[in-house]
């Protein structure tokens, strides 16, 4: 479940987009498309309200030093903000539950909202956060409406267990109001697609059913003594100061991811400053790599690194003498031996970085692997070679022979993909062939000589994108070459000066 491995990974690549882009406390206004869908929502939210508590029978009566203190509680458990991917996720549940039993069901959803409100005032006052977004907070209290309209038409009068698949349905309730509106909301408001939402809301839903029996625990011991619920407060505290941990966390990994990527872009530059060919051949390569980890339905985690691979899968070659790369002619065999050996030293660069650069080295270190276990440093095959190596491994022998080199001009496309085809279980991930041979199909542009391919252009280092853009091209740009019956190396001589 994607949640738990946030809990022991940190966010994903795309979660951190989100965090990063992201301001809880922004004092700008809503605008656009975001404002219509909260007023909308919050308006929506509000006229629910005034019905449920005019239509829901009110099942006990309502005393207000209770729903005060309730209030009060719920204030405080919404300023305990633990931080996700687009905001925050709150430990109410603890308050809100002895809310349903302790005050008429119908009036609930509107006690919530109220008490949503006070707990935000602070920031409101100090004006760190823009009055517009008073129609955020109202809609982020959906989750009451579920619940309260299962309990009040249930007539249920107290936290009685005998009766709990009502409960239970209480519950279901609320997590289905909750995401529902929440994945509606951000979609529609913020653009945050529905499939990264899970993730997401997953905090949500995973701490409100582990402090539901909590919450319920606190309702059964207040239906005689409805002040025993303030016992709760202490809690709260032991979790404001997880709450604060989880953000330091989620900043620390943020900072992290940065220097990946600030990494990763400068050995891609002092790759590319080394020798020219290899460093603009390796940007050549990602942007089919990325695209094909997408069409295989890669996590954005496992993107991200096919993406690192891509640029990086030649940083080794910094190693390698400057007279071997640049010979013109075939190399010897002691040469070839010396050639061979840039995955391991990429590798071993990778892993003096360490963390995901060290996931990233075993990438580089398989990308001259072959499916039937010829090909070099350790002889892997088939399921042995990490995922990301074989599309690397495809994707660089594509490029590579539809590109011009010093002595030879660029293969026609459908001679090249014959050619990725021929090799299709013996040198090459049959899958992989085949959702390339796909891709190019898609998104193929013949010019007058027949030698122009659109690809999905990726900007080094990206976050996740929607999808290919086919209006974009690297046609030309230099990949590496397909190792050839005489022994030429995969990108070994430098990019013919331009006249």
């Amino acid at each position: 479940m994607a949640i738990f491995e946030d809990l022991r990974a940190g966010p994903s690549p795309a979660v951190e987009e989100l965090l990063e882009g992201f301001d809880t406390s922004s004092p700008l206004p809503l605008t656009g498309r975001e404002l219509v869908s909260e007023c909308a929502s919050a308006a929506a939210y509000l006229a629910v309200c005034a019905a449920m508590a005019a239509l829901i029978p009110t099942g006990r009566p309502l005393e207000v030093p209770i729903a005060v203190a309730l209030m009060v509680a719920y204030a405080l458990a919404s300023r305990v903000r633990f931080a996700i991917g687009y905001g925050f996720t709150v430990p109410t549940q603890l308050v809100f539950v002895p809310m349903l039993f302790l005050l008429p069901p119908g009036m609930v959803p509107a006690f919530a909202v109220a008490a949503a409100l006070l707990g935000a005032l602070p920031e409101f006052l100090r004006r760190q956060v823009h009055p517009s977004k008073v129609a955020v907070g109202i809609g982020d209290t959906w989750h009451a409406v579920g619940p309260a309209l299962v309990l009040g038409l249930a007539d249920m009068a107290g936290p009685d267990l005998s009766r709990w698949p009502v409960l239970v349905a209480a519950l279901l309730a609320q997590l289905a109001f909750d995401a529902g509106t929440s994945t509606v909301r951000l979609w529609v408001g913020m653009g945050v697609r529905p499939g990264l939402q899970p993730p997401l809301l997953g905090w949500v839903a995973l701490i409100d059913v582990l402090l539901s029996p909590v919450g319920l625990l606190a309702a059964i011991a207040s239906v005689d003594a409805p002040y025993t619920v303030l016992l709760l407060l202490p809690l709260l505290g032991v979790f404001a100061v997880f709450a604060a941990e989880r953000r330091a966390r989620l900043s620390q990994s943020l900072e992290l991811s940065r220097a990946y990527r600030g990494t990763t872009l400068l050995l891609g530059d002092v790759l590319e400053a080394d020798d020219e060919y290899t460093g603009v051949h390796s940007q050549g390569v990602v942007g089919l790599s990325v695209a094909v980890a997408d069409a295989m339905g890669l996590s954005s985690s496992e993107r991200r690194r096919v993406e690192f691979g891509a640029l990086l899968h030649d940083v080794g070659k910094i190693a390698v003498p400057k007279h071997i790369i640049n010979k013109p002619g075939p190399l010897t065999d002691d040469e070839w031996i010396v050639v061979k050996t840039h995955t391991i030293e990429g590798q071993r660069m990778l892993d003096r970085v360490g963390g995901l650069l060290s996931d990233v080295g075993r990438i580089v270190r398989s990308s001259h692997e072959r499916w039937d276990g010829g090909g070099y440093p350790d002889g892997l095959a088939a399921d042995q070679i990490p995922l990301g190596a074989t599309i690397v491994s495809c994707c660089d022998a594509f490029n590579a022979m539809t590109t011009d080199r010093p002595y030879r001009p660029a293969r026609p496309v459908e001679e090249a993909l014959e050619e990725l085809r021929a090799g299709s279980g013996t040198q090459f991930n049959p899958a992989v062939v085949e959702e390339l041979t796909k891709i190019v199909a898609r998104l193929q542009v013949q010019d007058r000589d027949g030698a122009a391919v659109a690809v999905p252009h990726q900007e080094p280092v990206s976050e996740p994108s929607a999808g290919p853009t086919p209006a974009m091209t690297v046609a030309g740009s230099p990949p590496a070459m397909l190792a050839d019956a005489s022994g030429i190396d995969c990108a070994r001589v430098r990019r013919p000066t331009r006249s």
